[in-house]
């Protein structure tokens, strides 16, 4: 695969809708990450792999399984999901019964001054009102540490970074590798700009 072109969500999977393959409707962007085709799965009753498949589009791609399953909750539906690097697997999950719903993310922490270890909280509130909304999110969260651990050689505990990228990012229609850069920059121009 050329650098410069995304690839196509599709491993012995269903056609998409279209004629063409998923990868030839998207435009070639710079600096998208040039990996092979990725499986998705789909374990959630009435939500096919075709339609997770369409639902990520234009988002970055890896060379995990990524799997999408129910997430059963007690009380009220939140954010589930999990980057399995021993088993190469992202597990996204969708809250069954599904209902739109709102959850605060923190995208940005700074240390508060004195003893011990403080912090100040900087947080947005995200209203997801499909299950399109929560896939694309919890994928981009999980790509991002993915993308620290595989890429970056780095550690993939980050949560605000992955935050601050999901949220930047899960309503755009293409995401490349350059908005992850910028959102691990504008962390480091904090840092500076903090000393």
């Amino acid at each position: 695969m050329i650098r410069g072109t995304t690839s196509a969500w599709c491993r012995g999977s269903p056609a998409e809708p279209s004629d063409q393959p998923v990868g030839a409707r998207l435009p070639a962007l710079r600096n998208a990450y040039p990996v092979s085709t990725v499986g998705i799965r789909s374990d959630l009753a009435g939500f096919t792999s075709a339609q997770a498949r369409l639902a990520l589009e234009g988002l970055p791609r890896c060379d995990y399984e990524v799997v999408v399953k129910p997430l059963r909750y007690r009380w009220a539906p939140h954010l589930a999901a999990r980057c399995e690097f021993e088993d190469r697997r992202i597990v996204l999950q969708i809250p069954i019964p599904f209902r739109t719903f709102k959850e605060p993310v923190i995208f940005a922490a700074r240390r508060k001054r004195g003893e011990g270890m403080r912090f100040a909280w900087a947080s947005e509130t995200v209203f997801f009102r499909s299950r399109r909304d929560i896939l694309r999110f919890l994928y981009c969260h999980e790509w991002m540490h993915w993308y620290l651990h595989e890429v970056l050689g780095k550690g993939s505990s980050a949560e605000t970074a992955c935050d601050r990228f999901a949220l930047r990012n899960f309503r755009k229609r293409y995401v490349t590798t350059d908005d992850a850069d910028d959102a691990l920059r504008r962390r480091a121009a904090k840092a500076r700009e903090s000393v």
